[in-house]
């Protein structure tokens, strides 16, 4: 009976994947330069962008590192071709969920929380081109009513957070914001097709392996996965990431940019080395804010895919600390084990040994707990919790 059920889940797979590999991925055309705005609507449309992109250089959500920047603009160029990125301003946001967007007047926003999800220059570069496609295809054009309405809303609401400016006002209002950017550009599965098929097509070109647009979004279904289990649910939310909202059926896209990468491509230099090494000042933050969105399944699935390169102390350590955060014994336990692979990599890492001696004096070992601790107070005398930590060592708020 199994056996001729795999039979036909295998006869009903077929036609699909046969599809998939049947199509190509549309061949970038000559470059013909940055669109001009046509007609009063579209003008005013786009001085709107340039004022939202003057808000945006001012925030406070921008990562203002030169050199990350510089990076990611420099993967986008490798993806879409120099000519094409020249006119591209990219801005990281510190904002830990998975999205990247670009408007019409050539503004590039990337959320941090995509640079965790992606672990070489292969896959960002198959993001951010697929946001290009959208871009170099005009796709934007089509919501310009949807636009219209969603500013609209966000000016009068603006007006009113001014007249009660109080920190909840204007929390819900940054919620609101980025909620209705995620809306504006929400694009239809046609045109998500589109952009997927030019993105890849990008890659081909390139000497990035196109085959990682496929893996990619592999990643993101199993991490969605990963979360429902933790939670208890059967099957994931997919239309709770902005991301994924409006794209097409998951399986269905995961076999056509398979089918749709040059299969020749897949022995090119994937960038993991030159990621790693451009994301490793700015990853302990990262992981940090992740751990921060009290998503255990999600948090810790992503640990371990950047671990699918190699542990390091940063990663065990952030591994230590969602284990303890969540709180079970088990946990703990689990955690201490972690603090200490860390601690191996790296002893210096003070955070280490505080998150290890935290979790023994937890876990009723005192003995070894006061130890670890007095061993962060000794890495770090001046860290902001010092005297805190000091209170809960025998003599270590000693002079």
């Amino acid at each position: 009976m199994r056996q001729a059920a795999r039979l036909l889940a295998g006869a009903l797979l077929a036609p699909s994947a046969a599809l998939a590999a049947a199509q190509k991925a549309a061949v970038p055309p000559p470059y013909a330069g940055v669109y001009q705005p046509q007609g009063v609507d579209e003008i005013g449309w786009w001085r709107e962008d340039d004022e939202s992109e003057r808000v945006l250089a001012a925030s406070s959500l921008v990562i203002r590192d030169e050199a990350l920047t510089g990076y990611i603009r420099g993967v986008l160029c490798a993806t879409v071709g120099a000519d094409r990125c020249h006119s591209v301003r990219v801005y990281v946001l510190r904002e830990p969920t998975f999205n990247a967007t670009m408007s019409p007047n050539g503004t590039m926003r990337v959320f941090s929380g995509l640079l965790l999800r992606v672990r070489n220059e292969a896959e960002l570069g198959a993001v951010l081109g697929h946001e290009f496609g959208h871009f170099e295809r005009r796709h934007s054009l089509n919501l310009f009513r949807t636009r219209r309405t969603g500013t609209d809303v966000l000016a009068w609401t603006g007006l009113l957070v001014s007249m009660a400016p109080s920190y909840r006002a204007a929390r819900a209002y940054r919620d609101l914001q980025w909620s209705i950017y995620g809306h504006l550009f929400r694009y239809g599965r046609d045109q998500e097709r589109e952009a997927d098929s030019l993105g890849v097509g990008y890659l081909n070109q390139s000497s990035l392996p196109p085959q990682a647009a496929a893996a990619m979004w592999q990643n993101l279904m199993d991490e969605a996965a990963a979360s429902a289990r933790a939670r208890g649910l059967r099957k994931p939310n997919f239309k709770a990431i902005a991301f994924t909202a409006s794209h097409p059926p998951l399986a269905e896209r995961a076999d056509t940019l398979a089918g749709l990468a040059r299969i020749d491509g897949e022995g090119r230099d994937n960038g993991s080395a030159r990621y790693h090494a451009a994301l490793a000042p700015w990853l302990p933050l990262l992981l940090d804010d992740q751990i921060k969105l009290n998503d255990f399944g999600a948090s810790d699935y992503l640990i371990q895919n950047l671990a699918r390169d190699g542990w390091s102390a940063d990663l065990w350590l952030a591994r230590g600390e969602l284990y303890r955060a969540r709180g079970n014994p088990r946990d703990v336990e689990h955690a201490a084990a972690f603090y200490a692979n860390a601690i191996a990599l790296n002893d210096a890492l003070a955070p280490a040994h505080r998150g290890l001696g935290l979790a023994l004096l937890k876990s009723g070992k005192p003995g070894d707990g006061h130890a670890a601790l007095r061993r962060y107070l000794q890495l770090s005398p001046d860290a902001p919790d010092a005297k805190l930590i000091g209170m809960l060592v025998p003599g270590g708020n000693a002079p």
